[in-house]
């Protein structure tokens, strides 16, 4: 079974809360992956503002609101299959299986509980197509983050890339994998603080617009160092990794009193200043930066990293990689190898005790 190749869409929503990305790989689970398709499809601002209102429930589907709004959810996870799969003409009859992220509302590892929302069940009969979901559950009950979850599926990817090397990902919040010379053993994952969430937000507030094209508002900003600096002195900076952290985790630690350039300034150095920051707990210093997410089309918060790190830069398209559409294509990668018993996670991505698998399947009715 292990020889098999599956041919797997993966459906991902990040901390961004910007929409769902779905992609179509083909892969044995283990060494061989090959990225066939990507899609996106933004939320409606509307389902956007709605989903906010959940975050940080800890009821999850328990509260008959939040439940309401997971079969709205699942609904549109399914109508975006079908999009895709037309898409994809003519290779839906060969899809044996969706690996479904869901939307996280509540992370919490400290007290072993995350939430992600998303019917799994539902999906499977919507689409007639089998499912898994709920990725991170077993990891954080085993003592797990639970995240980030991507790292095998990037070290997958980087097998043939000098090392040590290290892919950046800067969603809601920023992650980093750091791959060194035995890609088996010397793997290192974890969340370096916020990615693009405190400028999204202040963005919103204070221009009510979604993101910093480009870092165009940023640029024309002014940063206030000190603010940064008092930034970086939380706990989480200096706990050694594994370790993950809430999308909300810093809100309370949005500035004031500043203009909207100068606090989009503020944030974004503080963004590249927390990823520089993480270069301090890697074994090695890495030869390449690769830079996965929304934030790689950040012009100003690139330029920053690396400035600040002194290490060439890219986004993750200069591997001839999808920067849309590789978490994705990472939950389409773990739902096989939660099929064929393989772990999502190792003490070194999430500092899980043991090599973890996990997932639930669900077969369509």
């Amino acid at each position: 079974m292990k020889n098999k190749l599956f041919k797997v869409i993966g459906l991902m929503s990040g901390t961004s809360m910007d929409g769902v990305d779905a992609a179509l790989v083909e892969t044995d689970g283990a060494d061989y992956v090959r990225s066939i398709s990507t899609m996106t499809v933004p939320y409606e601002a509307a389902f956007r503002g709605r989903l906010r209102r959940y975050l940080g429930n800890q009821q999850g589907a328990r509260d008959p609101e939040v439940a309401a709004f997971e079969r709205e959810l699942t609904e549109l996870h399914a109508t975006i299959v079908q999009k895709f799969l037309t898409q994809i003409n003519g290779l839906a009859p060969e899809i044996d299986l969706i690996g479904f992220h869901g939307q996280t509302i509540w992370h919490q590892p400290k007290k072993r509980a995350t939430i992600q929302i998303g019917d799994g069940a539902l999906l499977a009969r919507m689409t007639n197509i089998p499912v898994v979901c709920d990725f991170r559950t077993a990891d954080v009950e085993a003592g797990g983050n639970g995240a980030p979850l991507v790292p095998l599926y990037h070290r997958a990817l980087a097998a043939a890339l000098p090392k040590p090397v290290a892919i950046v990902n800067i969603g809601g919040v920023s992650n980093v994998t750091w791959i060194g010379e035995d890609a088996e053993k010397d793997i290192l994952a974890f969340d370096t603080g916020p990615g693009n969430a405190l400028i999204d937000d202040w963005m919103l507030n204070r221009t009510g617009k979604a993101y910093d094209e480009h870092g165009l508002l940023a640029a024309s900003g002014r940063a206030d160092t000190k603010f940064a600096e008092r930034f970086l002195t939380q706990p989480f900076f200096k706990k050694k990794p594994p370790k993950s952290v809430d999308r909300d985790a810093f809100r309370s630690l949005m500035p004031e009193g500043m203009t909207a350039p100068d606090g989009a300034a503020t944030l974004t150095l503080i963004t590249a200043q927390t990823i520089v920051h993480s270069l301090r707990f890697m074994p090695h210093k890495p030869l390449h930066l690769y830079v996965t997410g929304g934030g790689r089309l950040n012009d100003t918060l690139m330029r920053l990293i690396g400035e600040l790190s002194d290490i060439p830069i890219d986004p993750v398209e200069k591997l001839g990689w999808s920067g849309d559409g590789l978490e994705a294509e990472a939950f389409a990668y773990l739902a096989v190898r939660s099929r064929l018993g393989l772990p999502l996670s190792v003490p070194g991505t999430t500092g899980v005790p043991k090599p973890m698998t996990g997932g639930k399947f669900h077969q369509p009715e």
